[in-house]
């Protein structure tokens, strides 16, 4: 069936670019379409991106070490807390870009499923905030509320997402991702001039979080055509496949986000200050593709492209970031400045590294999309494991140099391992798909 889909609020789209089917005579989406759709979406992301890190670069001058290493610890479980929302966002773009003609309910089962899961998010870490202030060695709890209720307008704002991801509907998605960044930058900045705490910097982020959603709502106010119904877009198999997702995400989010929390709890309260310092690089250079990732998905849930998108996806990515990474030594005085300064100094050679690791964290997120757009689930134990042999490595390193190496040493095998199984997969799925 290849008849446009109109959809209330949206622009008509072909059912032919985005159904899983195999169609006689299409091409797959090139590396030219995938700059080409991916443009405003790049913009919107970089703007996003450098205001997020704007806020954390701001952060670190106006704290310090050792009150910035206290903030980086729960941006980092903020990340972690996100990956619901991502679950979200991936399961509602994968069904709507492969089934496009069920749009009306897919909106309807995954904004539903949305609302109860930031509920359950936000109540559960709300539980939590006690043993958040303990173990990351917060001034109060009030931080750690904080987050608790940020974490539900940020899981919101994935099923708005995955809803406009999967349509291709990527100004209103790109002023979703603008919503995200630049109000963290401006009131975040003006909750930490005015009072410089942990508890003024997360009281800037909960604020910031709000606007995004209103854009969402926005974009998506208008009532759907009910269009077809089936029962594989019911609330039990969208939250499954929410869940698989989510659990791969969260492996993912744990192993990029735990070295921070390693380095909060074996290194001095100076030195764990710096590695997140350091940190801000590699965050930086992991989002700055980003753009791939949501652009791609779409692509990689189809059979006919997944292989082809994923390969050129992972070439431009390493491109990126090989730039990134001589743009590091060829001006490491400026990229000082971005980590947060003179205070900073003595992790000023390890900067480059830092931008590596960036690098590799960034080929090893698309890997993880791919997987989940191809609906696989057994990839997460790896993660696992990693995460596992990471921890366990870098409680035993004193240095920050020494645990930099160990991150980097174990997410390049890591890398290496589910790049081969993957095109393995891909292999087998082709000839006769299945679950991965």
């Amino acid at each position: 069936m290849t008849r446009p889909i109109r959809t209330s609020g949206a622009r008509p789209y072909d059912v032919s670019v985005t159904t899983t089917t195999d169609r006689p005579g299409q091409r797959p989406d090139g590396l030219r379409g995938l700059l080409r759709g991916g443009a405003g979406i790049a913009i919107a992301m970089a703007v996003m991106n450098m205001s997020t890190y704007g806020f954390q670069v701001i952060a670190a001058r106006q704290l310090g070490p050792t009150e910035y290493g206290a903030v980086a610890s729960l941006m980092a479980l903020l990340m972690v807390l996100a990956v619901v929302q991502l679950g979200l966002q991936a399961t509602a773009a994968r069904r709507i870009s492969s089934t496009p003609e069920h749009v009306g309910q897919i909106e309807r089962t995954i904004m539903a499923t949305t609302y109860r899961a930031a509920l359950v998010v936000g109540a559960g870490v709300l539980v939590a905030a006690p043993l958040v202030h303990r173990v990351l060695r917060l001034d109060s709890v009030w931080p750690a509320v904080l987050i608790a209720l940020a974490a539900v307008p940020l899981t919101i704002q994935g099923g708005q997402a995955g809803i406009l991801q999967g349509e291709r509907r990527w100004v209103p998605l790109g002023l979703v991702y603008l919503g995200v960044g630049v109000p963290r930058l401006a009131i975040g900045t003006l909750c930490i001039v005015i009072a410089p705490s942990e508890t003024s910097a997360m009281l800037g982020v909960l604020i910031g979080l709000l606007v995004p959603v209103a854009v969402g709502w926005v974009a998506l106010r208008r009532p759907r055509e009910p269009g077809e119904h089936s029962p594989e877009h019911a609330g039990r198999a969208v939250v499954r496949e929410t869940f698989h997702a989510s659990m791969a995400l969260l492996a993912f989010y744990v192993l990029s986000n735990i070295d921070i929390i390693v380095a909060r709890t074996t290194l001095d309260s100076h030195d764990a200050g710096l590695y997140a310092g350091g940190l801000i690089l590699t965050k930086a250079t992991l989002f700055l593709p980003q753009f791939v990732v949501v652009v791609a998905f779409p692509a990689m849930a189809t059979v006919r492209a997944r292989r082809t998108t994923l390969l050129r996806s992972l070439a431009l990515v390493l491109v990126l970031g090989v730039c990134t990474v001589l743009g590091v030594l060829a001006l490491p005085d400026l990229a000082m400045i971005f980590v947060g300064g003179h205070e900073y100094d003595e992790v000023s050679s390890l900067l480059w590294l830092f931008a590596g690791l960036g690098t590799v964290l960034s080929m090893l997120q698309l890997l993880v999309y791919s997987v989940l757009a191809r609906q696989g689930t057994r990839t997460a134990y790896l993660i696992w494991a990693a995460v596992v042999v990471l921890v366990t490595i870098g409680a035993l390193v004193g240095s920050v140099g020494g645990l930099l190496v160990t991150v980097i040493l174990v997410d390049v095998v890591l890398l290496s391992l589910l790049l081969a199984l993957s095109l393995w997969r891909m292999n087998r799925l082709e000839l006769a798909p299945a679950a991965a």
